[in-house]
């Protein structure tokens, strides 16, 4: 019988700006370093996955996004745990964004974001991205 692996509930911001998305690789030192995510982060006990979405691109990226419509939920297995990641849409609403744990930041069109090396759990929403059925304009 294998062991219960931990599940890790987290959230991501697909934000867009005038037709772009935004891209974040993921900082040296960190799990999965060098991967392209979606800037978010772990989901605490008391905070709704919309309210976690908030503060995580605030202690993160600097600056303040409106959440708007949800992507996906998926799921992958790392060694470490299952991550479940809430993906949504978001709208920057205050400042610009600013590197304090990534490597590098991207404004991509949908279609370019395939290119990038995504963590795994990511992917399915940059496939929903970059194959058009979600629309990006703002």
């Amino acid at each position: 019988m294998k062991p219960e692996t931990k599940i890790i509930n987290v959230v991501g911001a697909a934000i867009v700006k005038d037709g772009t998305v935004l891209c974040a690789q993921r900082g040296h030192g960190k799990s999965l370093a060098g991967y392209w995510e979606f800037p978010g982060g772990k989901i605490e006990p008391h905070e709704t996955a919309r309210e976690a979405l908030h503060r995580e691109i605030e202690e993160e990226l600097l600056c303040e996004v409106d959440v708007a419509d949800e992507i996906c939920t998926s799921e992958y297995r790392y060694d470490f745990g299952t991550v479940r990641l809430t993906t949504f849409v978001c709208h920057l609403t205050s400042g610009t964004p600013r590197l304090t744990e990534h490597t590098d930041i991207r404004w991509l069109e949908p279609s370019a974001m395939p290119e990038l090396n995504w963590a795994p759990v990511d992917r399915e929403a940059v496939c929903i991205l970059a194959g058009g059925m979600l629309h990006v304009k703002r």
